[in-house]
């Protein structure tokens, strides 16, 4: 009987709960044949005795020009994080006719969704009035929504538009918002195509009621919305935070919000976990989550049934449908943690 593929699963800091559920491992084993390390990088050596057999990695397993040169047999490399690593020799791997993909695609939707409410919340003061009521100096109708800005017919603007701007853009559409992006990777054309108009980093910084901050990092943009440009923020915007918080100058970001130059809503940090002792704990005016918006059941079982799709479909040769794939100029630009 001819052997099963054989596919190297080292996903951490995945654990296995979070890329496959009971059901798509059974239907998996059934297909292939899995080696497994799950708390830790897999150990160079157990990498090293299946590497020459192993048809597909599913994690973020180093694999530089020698070791991909050596795994003969390997279709396709899958980054179950979401990310880019640094540890991969992408320019080898496309000439290797090897794929590299992210499962990034299938957390966005959780993520859009988290970006959605943190936005509403904003506008609508929901956070702030539940505070007031339970302080006893809540204020009712009119008179509780001086400050509230509707989402419906609102200037919205995104600073990129990779995957969760993909996945954004269409919970905005019942709302009929003039959604105008900023993303210098894209041209013109495509985001018209898209049905969005394209504008300059300017524009959208200061004209957007709504501002989505959904740009990855990457060696050319990091901390690049500096203070001087989020003084330029719209001073009445709802502004969400929700890709790299290494995309701005998080200190000043905390400080003009807190100072009322704009609302912020904020999922992600420069280090994580934050500080117990951290002082932003204490500012008041913005809503904070401990990078609650993707890692959700709903978005692992995505990855569980996106890896079932995909495996089956590089194993007969046939290109990736549902998972991101890996542009080597691009990707190996990436310093996402």
């Amino acid at each position: 009987m001819k052997p099963l593929p054989l596919v190297l699963v080292d996903a951490f800091p995945r654990s296995k709960e979070m890329i496959f559920s009971t059901a798509t491992e059974h239907q998996l084993r059934a297909q292939v044949s899995l080696v497994e390390h799950y708390g830790s990088r897999m150990p160079d050596a157990l990498v090293d005795e299946y590497l020459e057999e192993v048809a597909i990695i599913v994690g973020q397993t180093p694999m530089d020009a020698a070791r991909l040169n050596r795994a003969k047999k390997l279709k396709a490399i899958i980054n179950v994080k979401g990310n880019w690593e640094s540890n991969i020799d992408y320019r080898e791997a496309q000439r290797l006719g090897i794929h590299v993909l992210s499962i990034a695609p299938v957390m966005a939707p959780a993520v859009a969704e988290m970006c959605l409410g943190m936005a509403i919340s904003l506008g609508r003061g929901i956070v702030k009035n539940d505070l007031l009521f339970r302080s006893g100096t809540e204020r009712y109708g009119i008179a509780g929504n001086g400050e509230a800005i509707s989402l419906f017919n609102a200037k919205v603007g995104f600073v990129g538009y990779g995957n969760l701007g993909r996945a954004l853009g269409p919970l905005l559409a019942p709302f009929s918002c003039d959604v105008r992006i900023y993303d210098p990777w894209l041209s013109n054309g495509y985001l018209t195509q898209e049905g969005y108009g394209a504008a300059s980093l300017d524009e959208v910084l200061q004209q957007s009621q709504y501002l989505f901050l959904l740009a990855g990092v990457n060696q050319e943009n990091d901390g690049f919305l500096s203070r001087a440009l989020l003084e330029t923020v719209r001073k009445d915007a709802c502004v969400v935070l929700a890709s790299r918080a290494e995309i701005v100058d998080f200190e000043a970001f905390l400080d003009l919000a807190e100072a009322g130059q704009f609302r912020a809503a904020i999922d992600v940090y420069p280090q994580e976990p934050v500080d117990p002792s951290s002082p932003m704990r204490k500012r008041q005016s913005i809503i904070f989550s401990s990078h609650l918006a993707g890692g959700m059941r709903a978005s692992y079982q995505r990855i569980a049934n996106s890896l079932m799709e995909e495996i089956p479909q590089l194993l007969r040769d046939l290109p990736p449908l549902l998972l991101q794939r890996a542009e080597p100029r691009l990707a190996a630009m990436q310093t996402s943690r």
